[in-house]
């Protein structure tokens, strides 16, 4: 019994090291605890050639792909699914495959702006009292999650500013963003703000309030300047 326990010891550590049962567990929680559709994302390919740009180029066959590494390609989009057994058969055949969430329709949607700008952001948000839910970071853009809405919605919203940052995108319906613990071709995906443990859905604000917020940030500048534009 104590060699058995013993070996059980050994083992845990390691299944935690390899990131593997990591991606998967993620991938779990997102779509059967939270109901975000998920699906895996195209993933980095070694070695050059038409499969990559370099020793860690994205797996999709385009050479100048912007997002390496951090998209759909096989499946495709439509695939997102909160159904446990899709989700456990991808990882399982795929198990470094970044997490890709399927924004829109009853899922979160994002906004997204360059890694600077929206450390910025952050802090004035904050400061304007403005409560946030999870933000995804990367070492080049970091997204904010919001509550679904539509393009209606979002076209009504955007029409009412006088102006909006250039910087600022925004991931709706037919849109995704790469999810912690992802690996990705610009860097790992991880929690700037992460979901508060125990929840059974992160809570998340509404677009309105935080473009309008973000709006007011961006054009604070002294002189009139923006803030976010880089």
């Amino acid at each position: 019994m104590r060699e058995i326990l013993g070996r059980r010891r050994r083992l845990l550590p390691r299944r935690k090291r390899d990131g593997k049962s990591t991606l998967l567990e993620a991938a779990l929680t997102c779509a059967t605890e939270w109901q975000w559709p998920v699906l895996p994302g195209v993933g980095l390919q070694s070695g050059g050639g038409v499969w990559g740009t370099g020793p860690r180029g994205c797996g999709c066959p385009h050479p100048d792909c912007v997002v390496p590494g951090a998209h759909p390609f096989d499946p495709g989009l439509l695939a997102a699914t909160t159904d446990a057994r899709m989700v456990r058969w991808w990882w399982r055949n795929r198990p470094t495959a970044p997490i890709i969430l399927a924004t829109g329709g009853s899922a979160p949607c994002a906004l997204s702006l360059p890694a600077a700008a929206a450390a910025e952001a952050l802090v004035a948000l904050d400061r304007m009292g403005i409560r946030l839910g999870p933000v995804v970071a990367t070492p080049t853009r970091w997204s904010i999650l919001v509550a679904p809405y539509s393009l209606e919605v979002l076209g009504e919203l955007l029409h009412r500013q006088d102006w909006v940052p250039s910087s600022l995108r925004f991931h709706g319906e037919g849109g995704y963003v790469a999810l912690p613990p992802s690996e990705t071709g610009t860097g790992p995906v991880r929690w700037e703000r992460a979901p508060l443990p125990g929840s059974a859905a992160p809570w998340l604000p509404d677009v309105e309030a935080v473009v309008d917020a973000l709006v007011r940030a961006s054009t604070g500048a002294p002189g009139g300047g923006s803030r976010l534009t880089y």
